[in-house]
């Protein structure tokens, strides 16, 4: 473990992070495994396996093989003993899900759009759903702005939930730890996590939706946020003498029917254009409901008038809310793994 840990509360909550993290990514292992692959002393992690047991957080995963002395006991994780869930925010709707330290689906649905009304209705759902799963120790929010350290500094359209922290309110109402991220970051980050783990691609995820366009940056597998984290707020990028890119969208008839136009696929064409020459992606994640493969055809021959074939990146579509559930769960068990209890 190379961490920097100063006192015994924050070691306590290494250890146990440690722990976690083996169990869930092996799948068992005996003390002696966890104080090598830690690095932590025997007694230690002796002293807090017991503890995880007797909580019902470890499971019993049966005697070692035997290599002529006493057979050790490995344990498994209890993908139960921890839910989270993962809610992204929308204009209509917000989607839900509670899974386990796994990533099990325990429940998946759809509640009423909380953006245009006041914090106190999302509070009130989120409370329905913490009486019926009280094992809910992380909350993970996305909503279709710009968000820094888990405030919302730029989301237009809800002055509701502008300069609103997101992060400090739910934590400090339901004291369980809480991530708040931008939709298009949570979407390719899910996304990575999903088709290309164990891969570093530089990939971005552009979507239209009904907020106006957005893109996620993912560069060597870690998410761009930038300075003041509004990377990805693609709408302003000046693509034309007259029209940034949101604005040459609207006068192609908007995003339901921008691929239907010239004039849109130009405009598309262009941003990848601009994303090859700056970032020299492998890939551009379309949602799949707002394109076809003619239609990426199309884009892809127009970006080639603007940048050697050979530079452009692969044109792929891909199911935007999987990818954004899945990346909001990723960030959930982040912060689920890492708490002291």
């Amino acid at each position: 473990m190379n961490e920097r840990i100063s006192t015994p509360k924050e070691m306590k909550k290494a250890v146990l992070r440690g722990i976690r993290s083996v169990l869930l990514a092996s799948g068992s292992a005996t003390k002696a495994e966890l104080s090598e692959k830690l690095g932590i002393s025997f007694p230690t992690i002796s002293k807090v396996v017991a503890q995880m047991e007797e909580a019902g957080e470890l499971l019993d995963a049966g005697l070692d093989l035997s290599s002529g002395g006493r057979r050790a006991q490995r344990y498994a994780y209890n993908p139960d003993y921890k839910l989270g869930a993962a809610l992204f925010l929308e204009k209509s709707e917000t989607q839900y899900t509670i899974y386990n330290a796994l990533g099990e689906v325990k429940e998946q649905g759809t509640a009423p759009g909380f953006l245009f009304d006041d914090i106190e209705a999302l509070a009130k759902h989120i409370e329905a759903l913490l009486d019926r799963f009280p094992r809910i120790r992380s909350l993970s929010f996305g909503v279709p702005g710009a968000v820094d350290g888990g405030r919302i500094i730029f989301i237009p359209g809800y002055e509701k939930f502008q300069h609103f922290d997101l992060k400090g309110y739910f934590e400090q109402r339901f004291a369980i730890p809480v991530v708040a991220e931008n939709d298009m970051n949570a979407a390719v980050l899910g996304y990575y996590d999903r088709v290309s783990a164990g891969e570093s691609p530089s990939l971005i995820y552009l979507y239209f939706g009904q907020n106006g366009p957005g893109a996620g940056i993912l560069i060597g597998g870690q998410v761009v946020r930038g300075m003041t984290s509004f990377s990805g707020e693609v709408s302003f990028v000046p693509l034309y003498d007259a029209h940034n890119f949101q604005q040459a969208i609207a006068s192609a008839g908007g995003a339901a029917s921008v691929m239907r136009e010239s004039a849109g696929v130009d405009a598309v064409s262009r941003l990848i254009a601009a994303f090859t020459a700056i970032l020299n992606p492998s890939a551009v994640i379309f949602c799949q409901d707002e394109v076809s493969g003619e239609l990426l055809d199309a884009i892809a021959a127009r970006s080639a008038s603007y940048i050697a074939k050979e530079h452009l990146p692969r044109l792929m579509a891909s199911d935007w809310k999987e990818d954004y559930l899945n990346g909001l769960k990723r960030l959930g068990l982040q912060v689920m793994i890492s708490t002291d209890e």
